[in-house]
């Protein structure tokens, strides 16, 4: 009988022990490589700026976040009246950053954005005065309302940040970002933008309309602001040093070799996709791969998952690929050929 309770109580205790060590693995704190605290933070009080003025939009806001995180450039596209223009004012307030606003018109030169050289008479010789693209967030409003030239002007800033006038190199004062914005609608008097422009940007950003519930929250704020300044609501906090120091944290998102090959293989069946007439250059896999490391460390993650890239690639790769014109004709869009190739692809485990 001794020796039957002795094993009763042992038992018992090992098990007491085993539950105490699961508990302990449970409640175990991984903590980040990479400390992201404050970079959440940031993103944190952006979102809450923000959100004092612009109801819902919430993808919206994420990626112009995520594209100033990885450095990249925005095009914003929806019908007048749904928060494009504010949003990207109230984004550039909430930071302490100079801003930009460049409205595009047909007979816009690109003299009118880049600066131009004039005579001093009293040294004798050309003084360059430098015109509004040299700010940190340039807002480019209906780019496609001007001429080709004066798009394709845009061409080495947005890439190289930096553009030649006279054999002089100017170099933008960092961090460096444009956001524009076009309407689907109304296409008179437009000049489409070319694949090698579209191809600068990082993200295309498509807004809907709001729901009820948000439309009703609308004309509430609206009502019980009595006309007062919506932009002077926001507050700057995060200067031009923080924003590059996470810039350089999103660069060091860890990202294992089997999630690169996910990127890859993505972009691969973008080009042999029957569906797409032109597949995503190699410009576009490098745009998955920064934004999908913005969208990690906006997480407080400083791993990359496979959600992440799945969350990048339609905002990346929509502007990218062109559909044929049979498959546009049924009505199919980019996102559907997208959202196919992205279920397609094996998922790394």
């Amino acid at each position: 009988m001794e020796d039957n309770t002795t094993n009763e109580e042992n038992t018992q205790d090992q098990l007491h022990l085993t539950n105490e060590t699961d508990n302990e693995n449970n409640n175990v704190n991984f903590k980040n490589r990479i400390d992201l605290s404050e970079l959440q933070d940031g993103v944190a009080q952006i979102k809450n700026e923000i959100g004092k003025v612009i109801v819902g939009q919430k993808g919206m806001i994420d990626m112009l976040i995520a594209s100033i995180l990885a450095n990249g450039h925005s095009l914003i596209e929806g019908v007048p009246g749904v928060a494009k223009t504010i949003s990207a004012r109230l984004l550039a307030k909430s930071l302490e950053i100079d801003f930009s606003r460049i409205q595009f018109t047909p007979d816009l030169m690109p003299s009118d954005i880049l600066g131009t050289s004039i005579f001093n008479m009293k040294t004798s010789e050309f003084d360059f005065k430098k015109g509004p693209i040299f700010s940190n967030m340039i807002l480019i409003d209906e780019i496609n309302r001007a001429p080709a030239k004066t798009q394709a002007a845009l061409f080495e800033v947005m890439e190289e940040r930096q553009i030649t006038i006279d054999g002089h190199k100017y170099a933008m004062d960092l961090p460096f970002i444009v956001l524009a914005t076009q309407n689907p609608v109304e296409q008179e008097g437009t000049y489409r933008l070319p694949e090698a422009q579209l191809d600068r940007f990082l993200f295309k950003i498509d807004i809907d309309y709001p729901n009820l519930e948000e439309e009703i929250e609308i004309l509430n704020r609206e009502h019980a602001m009595q006309g007062g300044k919506k932009i002077d609501k926001i507050t700057a906090f995060l200067s031009k040093e923080k924003i590059s120091r996470f810039q350089d944290l999103v660069n060091q998102i860890i990202v294992e070799s089997d999630l690169l090959k996910y990127i890859a293989d993505i972009i691969i069946n973008t080009r042999n996709n029957p569906f797409l007439y032109l597949g995503a250059s190699p410009r576009a896999s490098i745009a998955i791969l920064k934004a999908s490391k913005a969208f990690a460390a906006m997480s407080g993650r400083d791993f990359v998952t496979p959600e992440d890239i799945k969350k990048a690639a339609i905002p990346v790769l929509q502007h990218r690929v062109i559909i044929t014109p049979e498959r546009e004709m049924e009505g199919i869009t980019t996102k559907q050929i997208i959202n196919q190739i992205i279920e397609a692809v094996e998922i790394p485990r």
